[in-house]
């Protein structure tokens, strides 16, 4: 996972999911991977962003709030969900947005427009 996801046309909606982790890996890093890897090929999924530095964010984008349902709900994500309470997090905070609107820019690009 990494650079800007590619989105289409608004509207859709964003999962932002902001954390501070505990030290150490736990097995942390390997379901991370799996998370993007199964959140893919969820019917709805639009793309992925993620940084850490300390304060981690994890923004993901969906066609619907019943795709992001149905993501929450899925069997390895519940179990990541649970981990993530015993092992990996010290607070973390998840908001879903409506995006209505979005803007770019592509200094490699000639096409750099507002939506």
């Amino acid at each position: 996972m990494s650079g800007i996801a590619q989105t289409p046309q608004p509207p859709y909606y964003a999962v932002i999911f902001t954390s501070e982790r505990t030290e150490g890996d736990r097995g942390y890093a390997e379901m991370a991977d799996e998370m993007v890897r199964l959140a893919s090929i969820q019917p709805g999924f639009l793309g992925v962003e993620s940084a850490r530095e300390g304060l981690g964010i994890t923004v993901s984008y969906w066609e619907s709030l019943e795709a992001i349902q149905k993501w929450k709900q899925n069997e390895r994500h519940l179990i990541a969900q649970k981990k993530g309470k015993s092992e990996w997090y010290l607070t973390y905070k998840t908001r879903i947005c409506k995006v209505e609107r979005d803007y770019e820019f592509d200094s490699a690009s000639t096409r750099n427009e507002g939506r």
